[in-house]
């Protein structure tokens, strides 16, 4: 049987999707799967994955492209000659599954499995009622088994290959703090950034500052001269390495946050609530959400924060993030097979 995943979003949405493509793994012959630009580095970690074709979608993404027919033809004609016997549509939430599948069903695929709140017609043979608190991991995993995939393991996220990083960090102990989202509504401040990083020193606590190549100049600034600035120094792998050794992340919910779960690392989770935090914390791994779940902007999904001066995120202080750290550095730990 050859199947088709498509998760069409971030980077984090597919670390998500995976102990889902692992479930499909189980009893498919080959795993293709379709993702989106940001999402293609996860892709290409997730174990059971064959294949990855990359597409940017007229409708997923915070940048999504115009509609190009040439585009979306040549899409159909990549995906009808992988001959997929099946295929499992992942979505978010709010998100429709339709378009997807639309191509799908054009595409030649037979079989087609999604959650779906809107009436699929003929799109879907499978369509399936996700539970509406449920994680992302989890819903995921319910969609697969809908669709004759159930869970073949523990479910927990992993990556494959992680590398070694001592020659970028030294060994550990340490703490890894990464200030930037991928959005501003769900990112603490530099400033609270910086004071974190001068609390988890003057405790103690060796710090390490990750961010990508667009972020120097805030990790140079959070850093300072207390901590190791990775800023632009670490592609996915890389960065799955620094955070597989650390004693525990601090982060917004944003990829790496995904990422340091999937290689079994306790999160400090600076979480703004303009989405659930029962379907996007940390998962499988020990946590601490800091910030108020209860803010006016919860459930806004809004990518500039709407309250004035950013109160969720605003009120933890950097004393709040070394107890919740030492907090998390103290439970046991669990580490992906």
């Amino acid at each position: 049987m050859k199947a088709l995943v498509t998760r069409l979003d971030s980077f984090g949405d597919v670390l998500l999707a995976g102990p889902a493509v692992r479930a499909v793994a189980a009893r498919a012959d080959s795993v293709t799967l379709l993702c989106g630009p940001l999402g293609e580095p996860a892709a290409r970690m997730l174990p059971g994955v064959d294949r990855v074709i990359v597409w940017d979608a007229p409708w997923a993404g915070f940048t999504p492209p115009p509609v190009d027919r040439g585009d979306i033809t040549r899409l159909v004609a990549a995906l009808g000659a992988l001959d997929a016997d099946t295929a499992l549509v992942l979505t978010s939430y709010h998100q429709s599954p339709l378009p997807t599948a639309l191509l799908l069903r054009l595409a030649g695929v037979a079989r087609i499995a999604a959650d779906s709140e809107d009436h699929p017609g003929s799109l879907l043979d499978v369509r399936h009622h996700r539970a509406p608190h449920a994680h992302e991991v989890e819903a995921a995993l319910g969609l697969a088994e809908a669709a004759g995939f159930p869970c073949a393991d523990d479910g927990l996220m992993r990556v494959r290959d992680v590398p070694g990083t001592a020659e970028l960090t030294g060994g550990p102990p340490y703490v890894v703090l990464h200030p930037g989202a991928s959005v501003p509504a769900r990112a603490w401040s530099p400033g609270r950034c910086a004071g974190a990083v001068a609390e988890l020193t003057a405790a103690g606590h060796r710090v390490v500052v990750t961010g990508g190549p667009g972020e120097r100049d805030l990790t140079a600034y959070v850093a300072g001269d207390d901590a190791l600035d990775l800023g632009g120094r670490t592609d996915a792998a890389l960065l799955a390495g620094v955070l597989a050794r650390a004693g525990a992340v601090v982060t917004g919910n944003t990829g790496p946050a995904h990422l340091a779960a999937a290689v079994g690392t306790p999160v400090v989770s600076l979480f703004a609530p303009v989405v659930p935090a029962e379907r996007w914390r940390p998962y499988g791994v020990p946590y601490v959400l800091l910030g108020d779940q209860g803010a006016p902007c919860a459930g806004t999904r809004a990518r500039e924060c709407p309250v004035p001066g950013h109160p969720c995120l605003e009120s933890v202080t950097a004393h709040d993030v070394l107890a919740a750290t030492e907090k998390v550095m103290q439970a046991e730990r669990v580490v992906p097979a």
